[in-house]
C-alpha cells in the first residue's frame, strides 16, 4: 500500500500528450541558448553537488528501503562516487568546453581548424535499480556538463530512491531544463515514442533492444550500459588471501552480486581450486559470520521477481548437487546466502544467464591458458578479471580478451578511475562514460574550418587543364617538389 508521502508526490497520468508537452517545454528552453552557457552548466553542477551533500541521510535511508544496502556501501559506491564525478566536472568544465585545435593541409592552405563540442539538445537518461543514485545521477552530470536539457527516468524497481530523486531534482535543479519522470513500463514506453537527441540506457540486453528499436525510428543515437557474465581467471602464483578477499568483496560486498561488473564466475585449474575455495569460504565467514542471512553488512535481493529468478538457477538438480557453500534462502526477507557452485554443467542456466546476485560458479580447467579460450567462447563481457603474477599471462589476457574493461589482480575497482572510459562491447554495451567520457557521450564534435579570402587557388576552378590536375595532385599528396614542378612546368 502506498505511503502518504508516495501519494503526495505520485505523478499525474503520464501519457503521449504529457510527454509531447514535456519535450516542447525542454526544446523551448534549449532554443534560448541558456543551457549552452558556462554559467548555467556550472550553476546546475553546483546545485547537484549541494543536493547530494545535503541529502546523504535521505539517500542512505532510500537505498536501505529499496535494497537493505549497508550505509558504508551506500556512501562509498554511490554518494562518494557522485560527489567525485561532480567535482571533477566543475574543475574541468572550462577545459572540456574549449574548442580543440586541429591541423589542416596544403589543400586548404591558408586555413585553420578546430573541433567544437556542442550539446546534442534534449536527452533521455533511463537508469537502473541496483545502484539507483549513482546510475541515475552520474549520466545526468555528463548531460548537464555538455549543456543539454535532460529527462531522468529512474527505475520503478527501486521506488524509494525514484521518489527521492524526483523530490530532490524538483527542489535543487532548474526544472525548465532538468526533469524527472517516475513510472514503470507505460511511462517508459511513452518516453521512448518521442524524438530525443540522445538516449542513455542502463540495464539489461532485453530492454536495450527495445530502446534501440525505438531510437532507430528517429535515428536517435544511444549509449547502452549493459552487463554480461564477467569472468575471473585465477592463476596459482598469487597472494591467495588477498585474491580471495578482493573477489568476495567485489562479488558479495557490491550489492550482494547485483552489480553489472560483479564477478559472474571464476575459472581456475583443477589442482588449485581446493585452495581457492577454502580461502573464499574463510573470507566469507570473516565478512558475514556463520549465518550470512542475518548479516547487516549484505544487501537483500531487490524484489520477489528477482528472488524467484535467482532461486530458479539453483532448481536444476545438476546445479544444486554441485553447491559447495550456501544455497540457503529466506523468501520473507528476500535474502540468499553467498553460494558457491563447483563445475555446474556448461549448458545450465547459471552458466548462460547473467547471474546478478549472490551465486558464484567456479569452473575448473586443466591449464590456466585454457581459461582465455573459455572466456572467448562466450559473449563479450562488461569486465574481465585476472589474478596472476606472470607478465606473459597478463599481456596475453589484455591482448586476447575483448571486454568493456580488463582489471589485473582486482575486481570492479576500475569504476573509481574517472580517467578511464566505462562501457561495454558487443552485447555488454555501446558507448562509454565517466569523467571526460561522460561529457563526450552527450556532445556532438562539430568540425569547423576557417579561411580568409587570400590565397584563392585558380587550380580548383574550371576550365580544368593537365597543369591544374598536376598541381592539385601535388597539393593533395603534400609533395613540395611536385607543387614546384607543377607551377614551373618542370619534368
Amino acid at each position: 500500500m502506498a505511503t502518504e508521502e508516495q501519494v503526495k508526490h505520485s505523478p499525474a497520468v503520464f501519457d503521449t500528450e504529457a510527454a509531447e508537452g514535456l519535450l516542447k517545454e525542454l526544446r523551448a528552453t534549449v532554443n534560448t541558448g541558456k543551457t549552452k552557457s558556462y554559467e548555467w552548466r556550472q550553476s546546475q553542477l553546483k546545485n547537484l553537488l549541494k543536493m547530494i551533500e545535503s541529502s546523504e541521510k535521505q539517500i542512505c535511508e532510500a537505498l536501505f528501503s529499496d535494497l537493505s544496502k549497508p550505509e558504508l556501501e551506500s556512501f562509498v559506491h554511490e554518494i562518494a562516487m557522485i560527489k567525485t564525478s561532480c567535482k571533477l566536472a566543475l574543475k574541468k568544465l572550462k577545459d572540456w568546453m574549449k574548442p580543440e585545435k586541429a591541423s589542416t593541409n596544403l589543400g586548404t592552405f591558408p586555413s585553420s581548424a578546430e573541433i567544437v563540442s556542442e550539446p546534442l539538445g534534449v536527452v533521455l537518461v533511463i537508469s537502473a535499480w541496483n545502484y539507483p543514485i549513482l546510475l541515475s545521477v552520474d549520466p545526468v552530470i555528463g548531460a548537464i556538463a555538455a549543456g543539454n536539457a535532460v529527462v531522468l527516468k529512474p527505475s520503478e524497481i527501486s521506488p524509494a530512491t525514484s521518489l527521492l530523486l524526483a523530490k530532490l531534482f524538483g527542489e535543487f535543479m532548474d526544472n525548465s531544463a532538468i526533469k524527472v519522470v517516475e513510472g514503470a513500463v507505460r511511462e517508459t514506453t511513452v518516453l521512448l515514442e518521442q524524438k530525443w537527441d540522445k538516449i542513455f540506457y542502463t540495464g539489461n540486453g532485453r530492454v536495450a533492444r527495445v530502446v534501440m528499436a525505438a531510437a532507430a525510428k528517429h535515428l536517435t543515437p544511444v549509449s547502452l550500459e549493459l552487463g554480461g557474465k564477467s569472468p575471473v581467471l585465477v592463476d596459482s602464483d598469487i597472494d591467495l588471501t588477498v585474491t580471495a578477499r578482493r573477489i568476495v568483496s567485489g562479488k558479495w560486498g557490491c550489492n550482494n552480486g547485483q552489480a553489472c561488473v560483479s564477478p559472474d564466475y571464476i575459472i581456475t585449474t583443477k589442482d588449485y581450486a581446493p585452495a581457492l575455495i577454502d580461502s573464499l569460504k574463510d573470507q566469507l565467514f570473516k565478512f558475514y559470520g556463520e549465518d550470512p542471512l542475518k548479516s547487516k553488512d549484505i544487501s537483500r535481493v531487490v524484489s520477489s521477481n528477482h528472488f524467484a529468478r535467482l532461486t530458479k538457477l539453483l532448481d536444476d538438480d545438476r546445479v544444486s548437487e554441485k553447491i559447495i557453500l550456501g544455497g540457503l534462502t529466506d523468501k520473507s526477507s528476500l535474502k540468499i546466502a553467498p553460494t558457491i557452485v563447483l563445475d555446474p554443467p556448461e549448458d545450465s542456466l547459471i552458466m548462460n544467464e547473467e547471474i546478478f546476485g549472490p551465486l558464484l560458479p567456479i569452473v575448473t580447467i586443466e591449464k590456466i591458458e585454457d581459461g582465455i579460450e573459455f572466456i572467448n567462447s562466450k559473449a563479450k563481457p562488461l569486465a574481465a578479471y585476472l589474478f596472476t603474477n606472470k607478465k606473459q599471462l597478463k599481456e596475453k589476457f589484455v591482448s586476447n580478451i575483448s571486454a568493456g574493461a580488463v582489471v589485473i589482480n582486482d575486481v570492479t575497482l576500475h569504476l573509481m578511475v574517472n580517467t578511464l572510459p566505462f562501457g561495454g562491447v558487443g552485447e555488454s554495451g555501446i558507448g562509454a562514460y565517466h569523467g571526460k567520457f561522460s561529457f563526450d557521450a552527450f556532445s556532438h564534435k562539430k568540425a569547423v574550418l576557417y579561411r580568409g579570402f587570400f590565397g584563392d587557388a585558380p587550380a580548383r576552378y574550371p576550365p580544368y587543364t593537365p597543369g591544374k590536375l598536376r598541381l592539385l595532385k601535388a597539393l593533395l599528396d603534400g609533395s613540395i617538389l611536385g607543387i614546384f614542378r607543377a607551377i614551373f612546368g618542370r619534368s
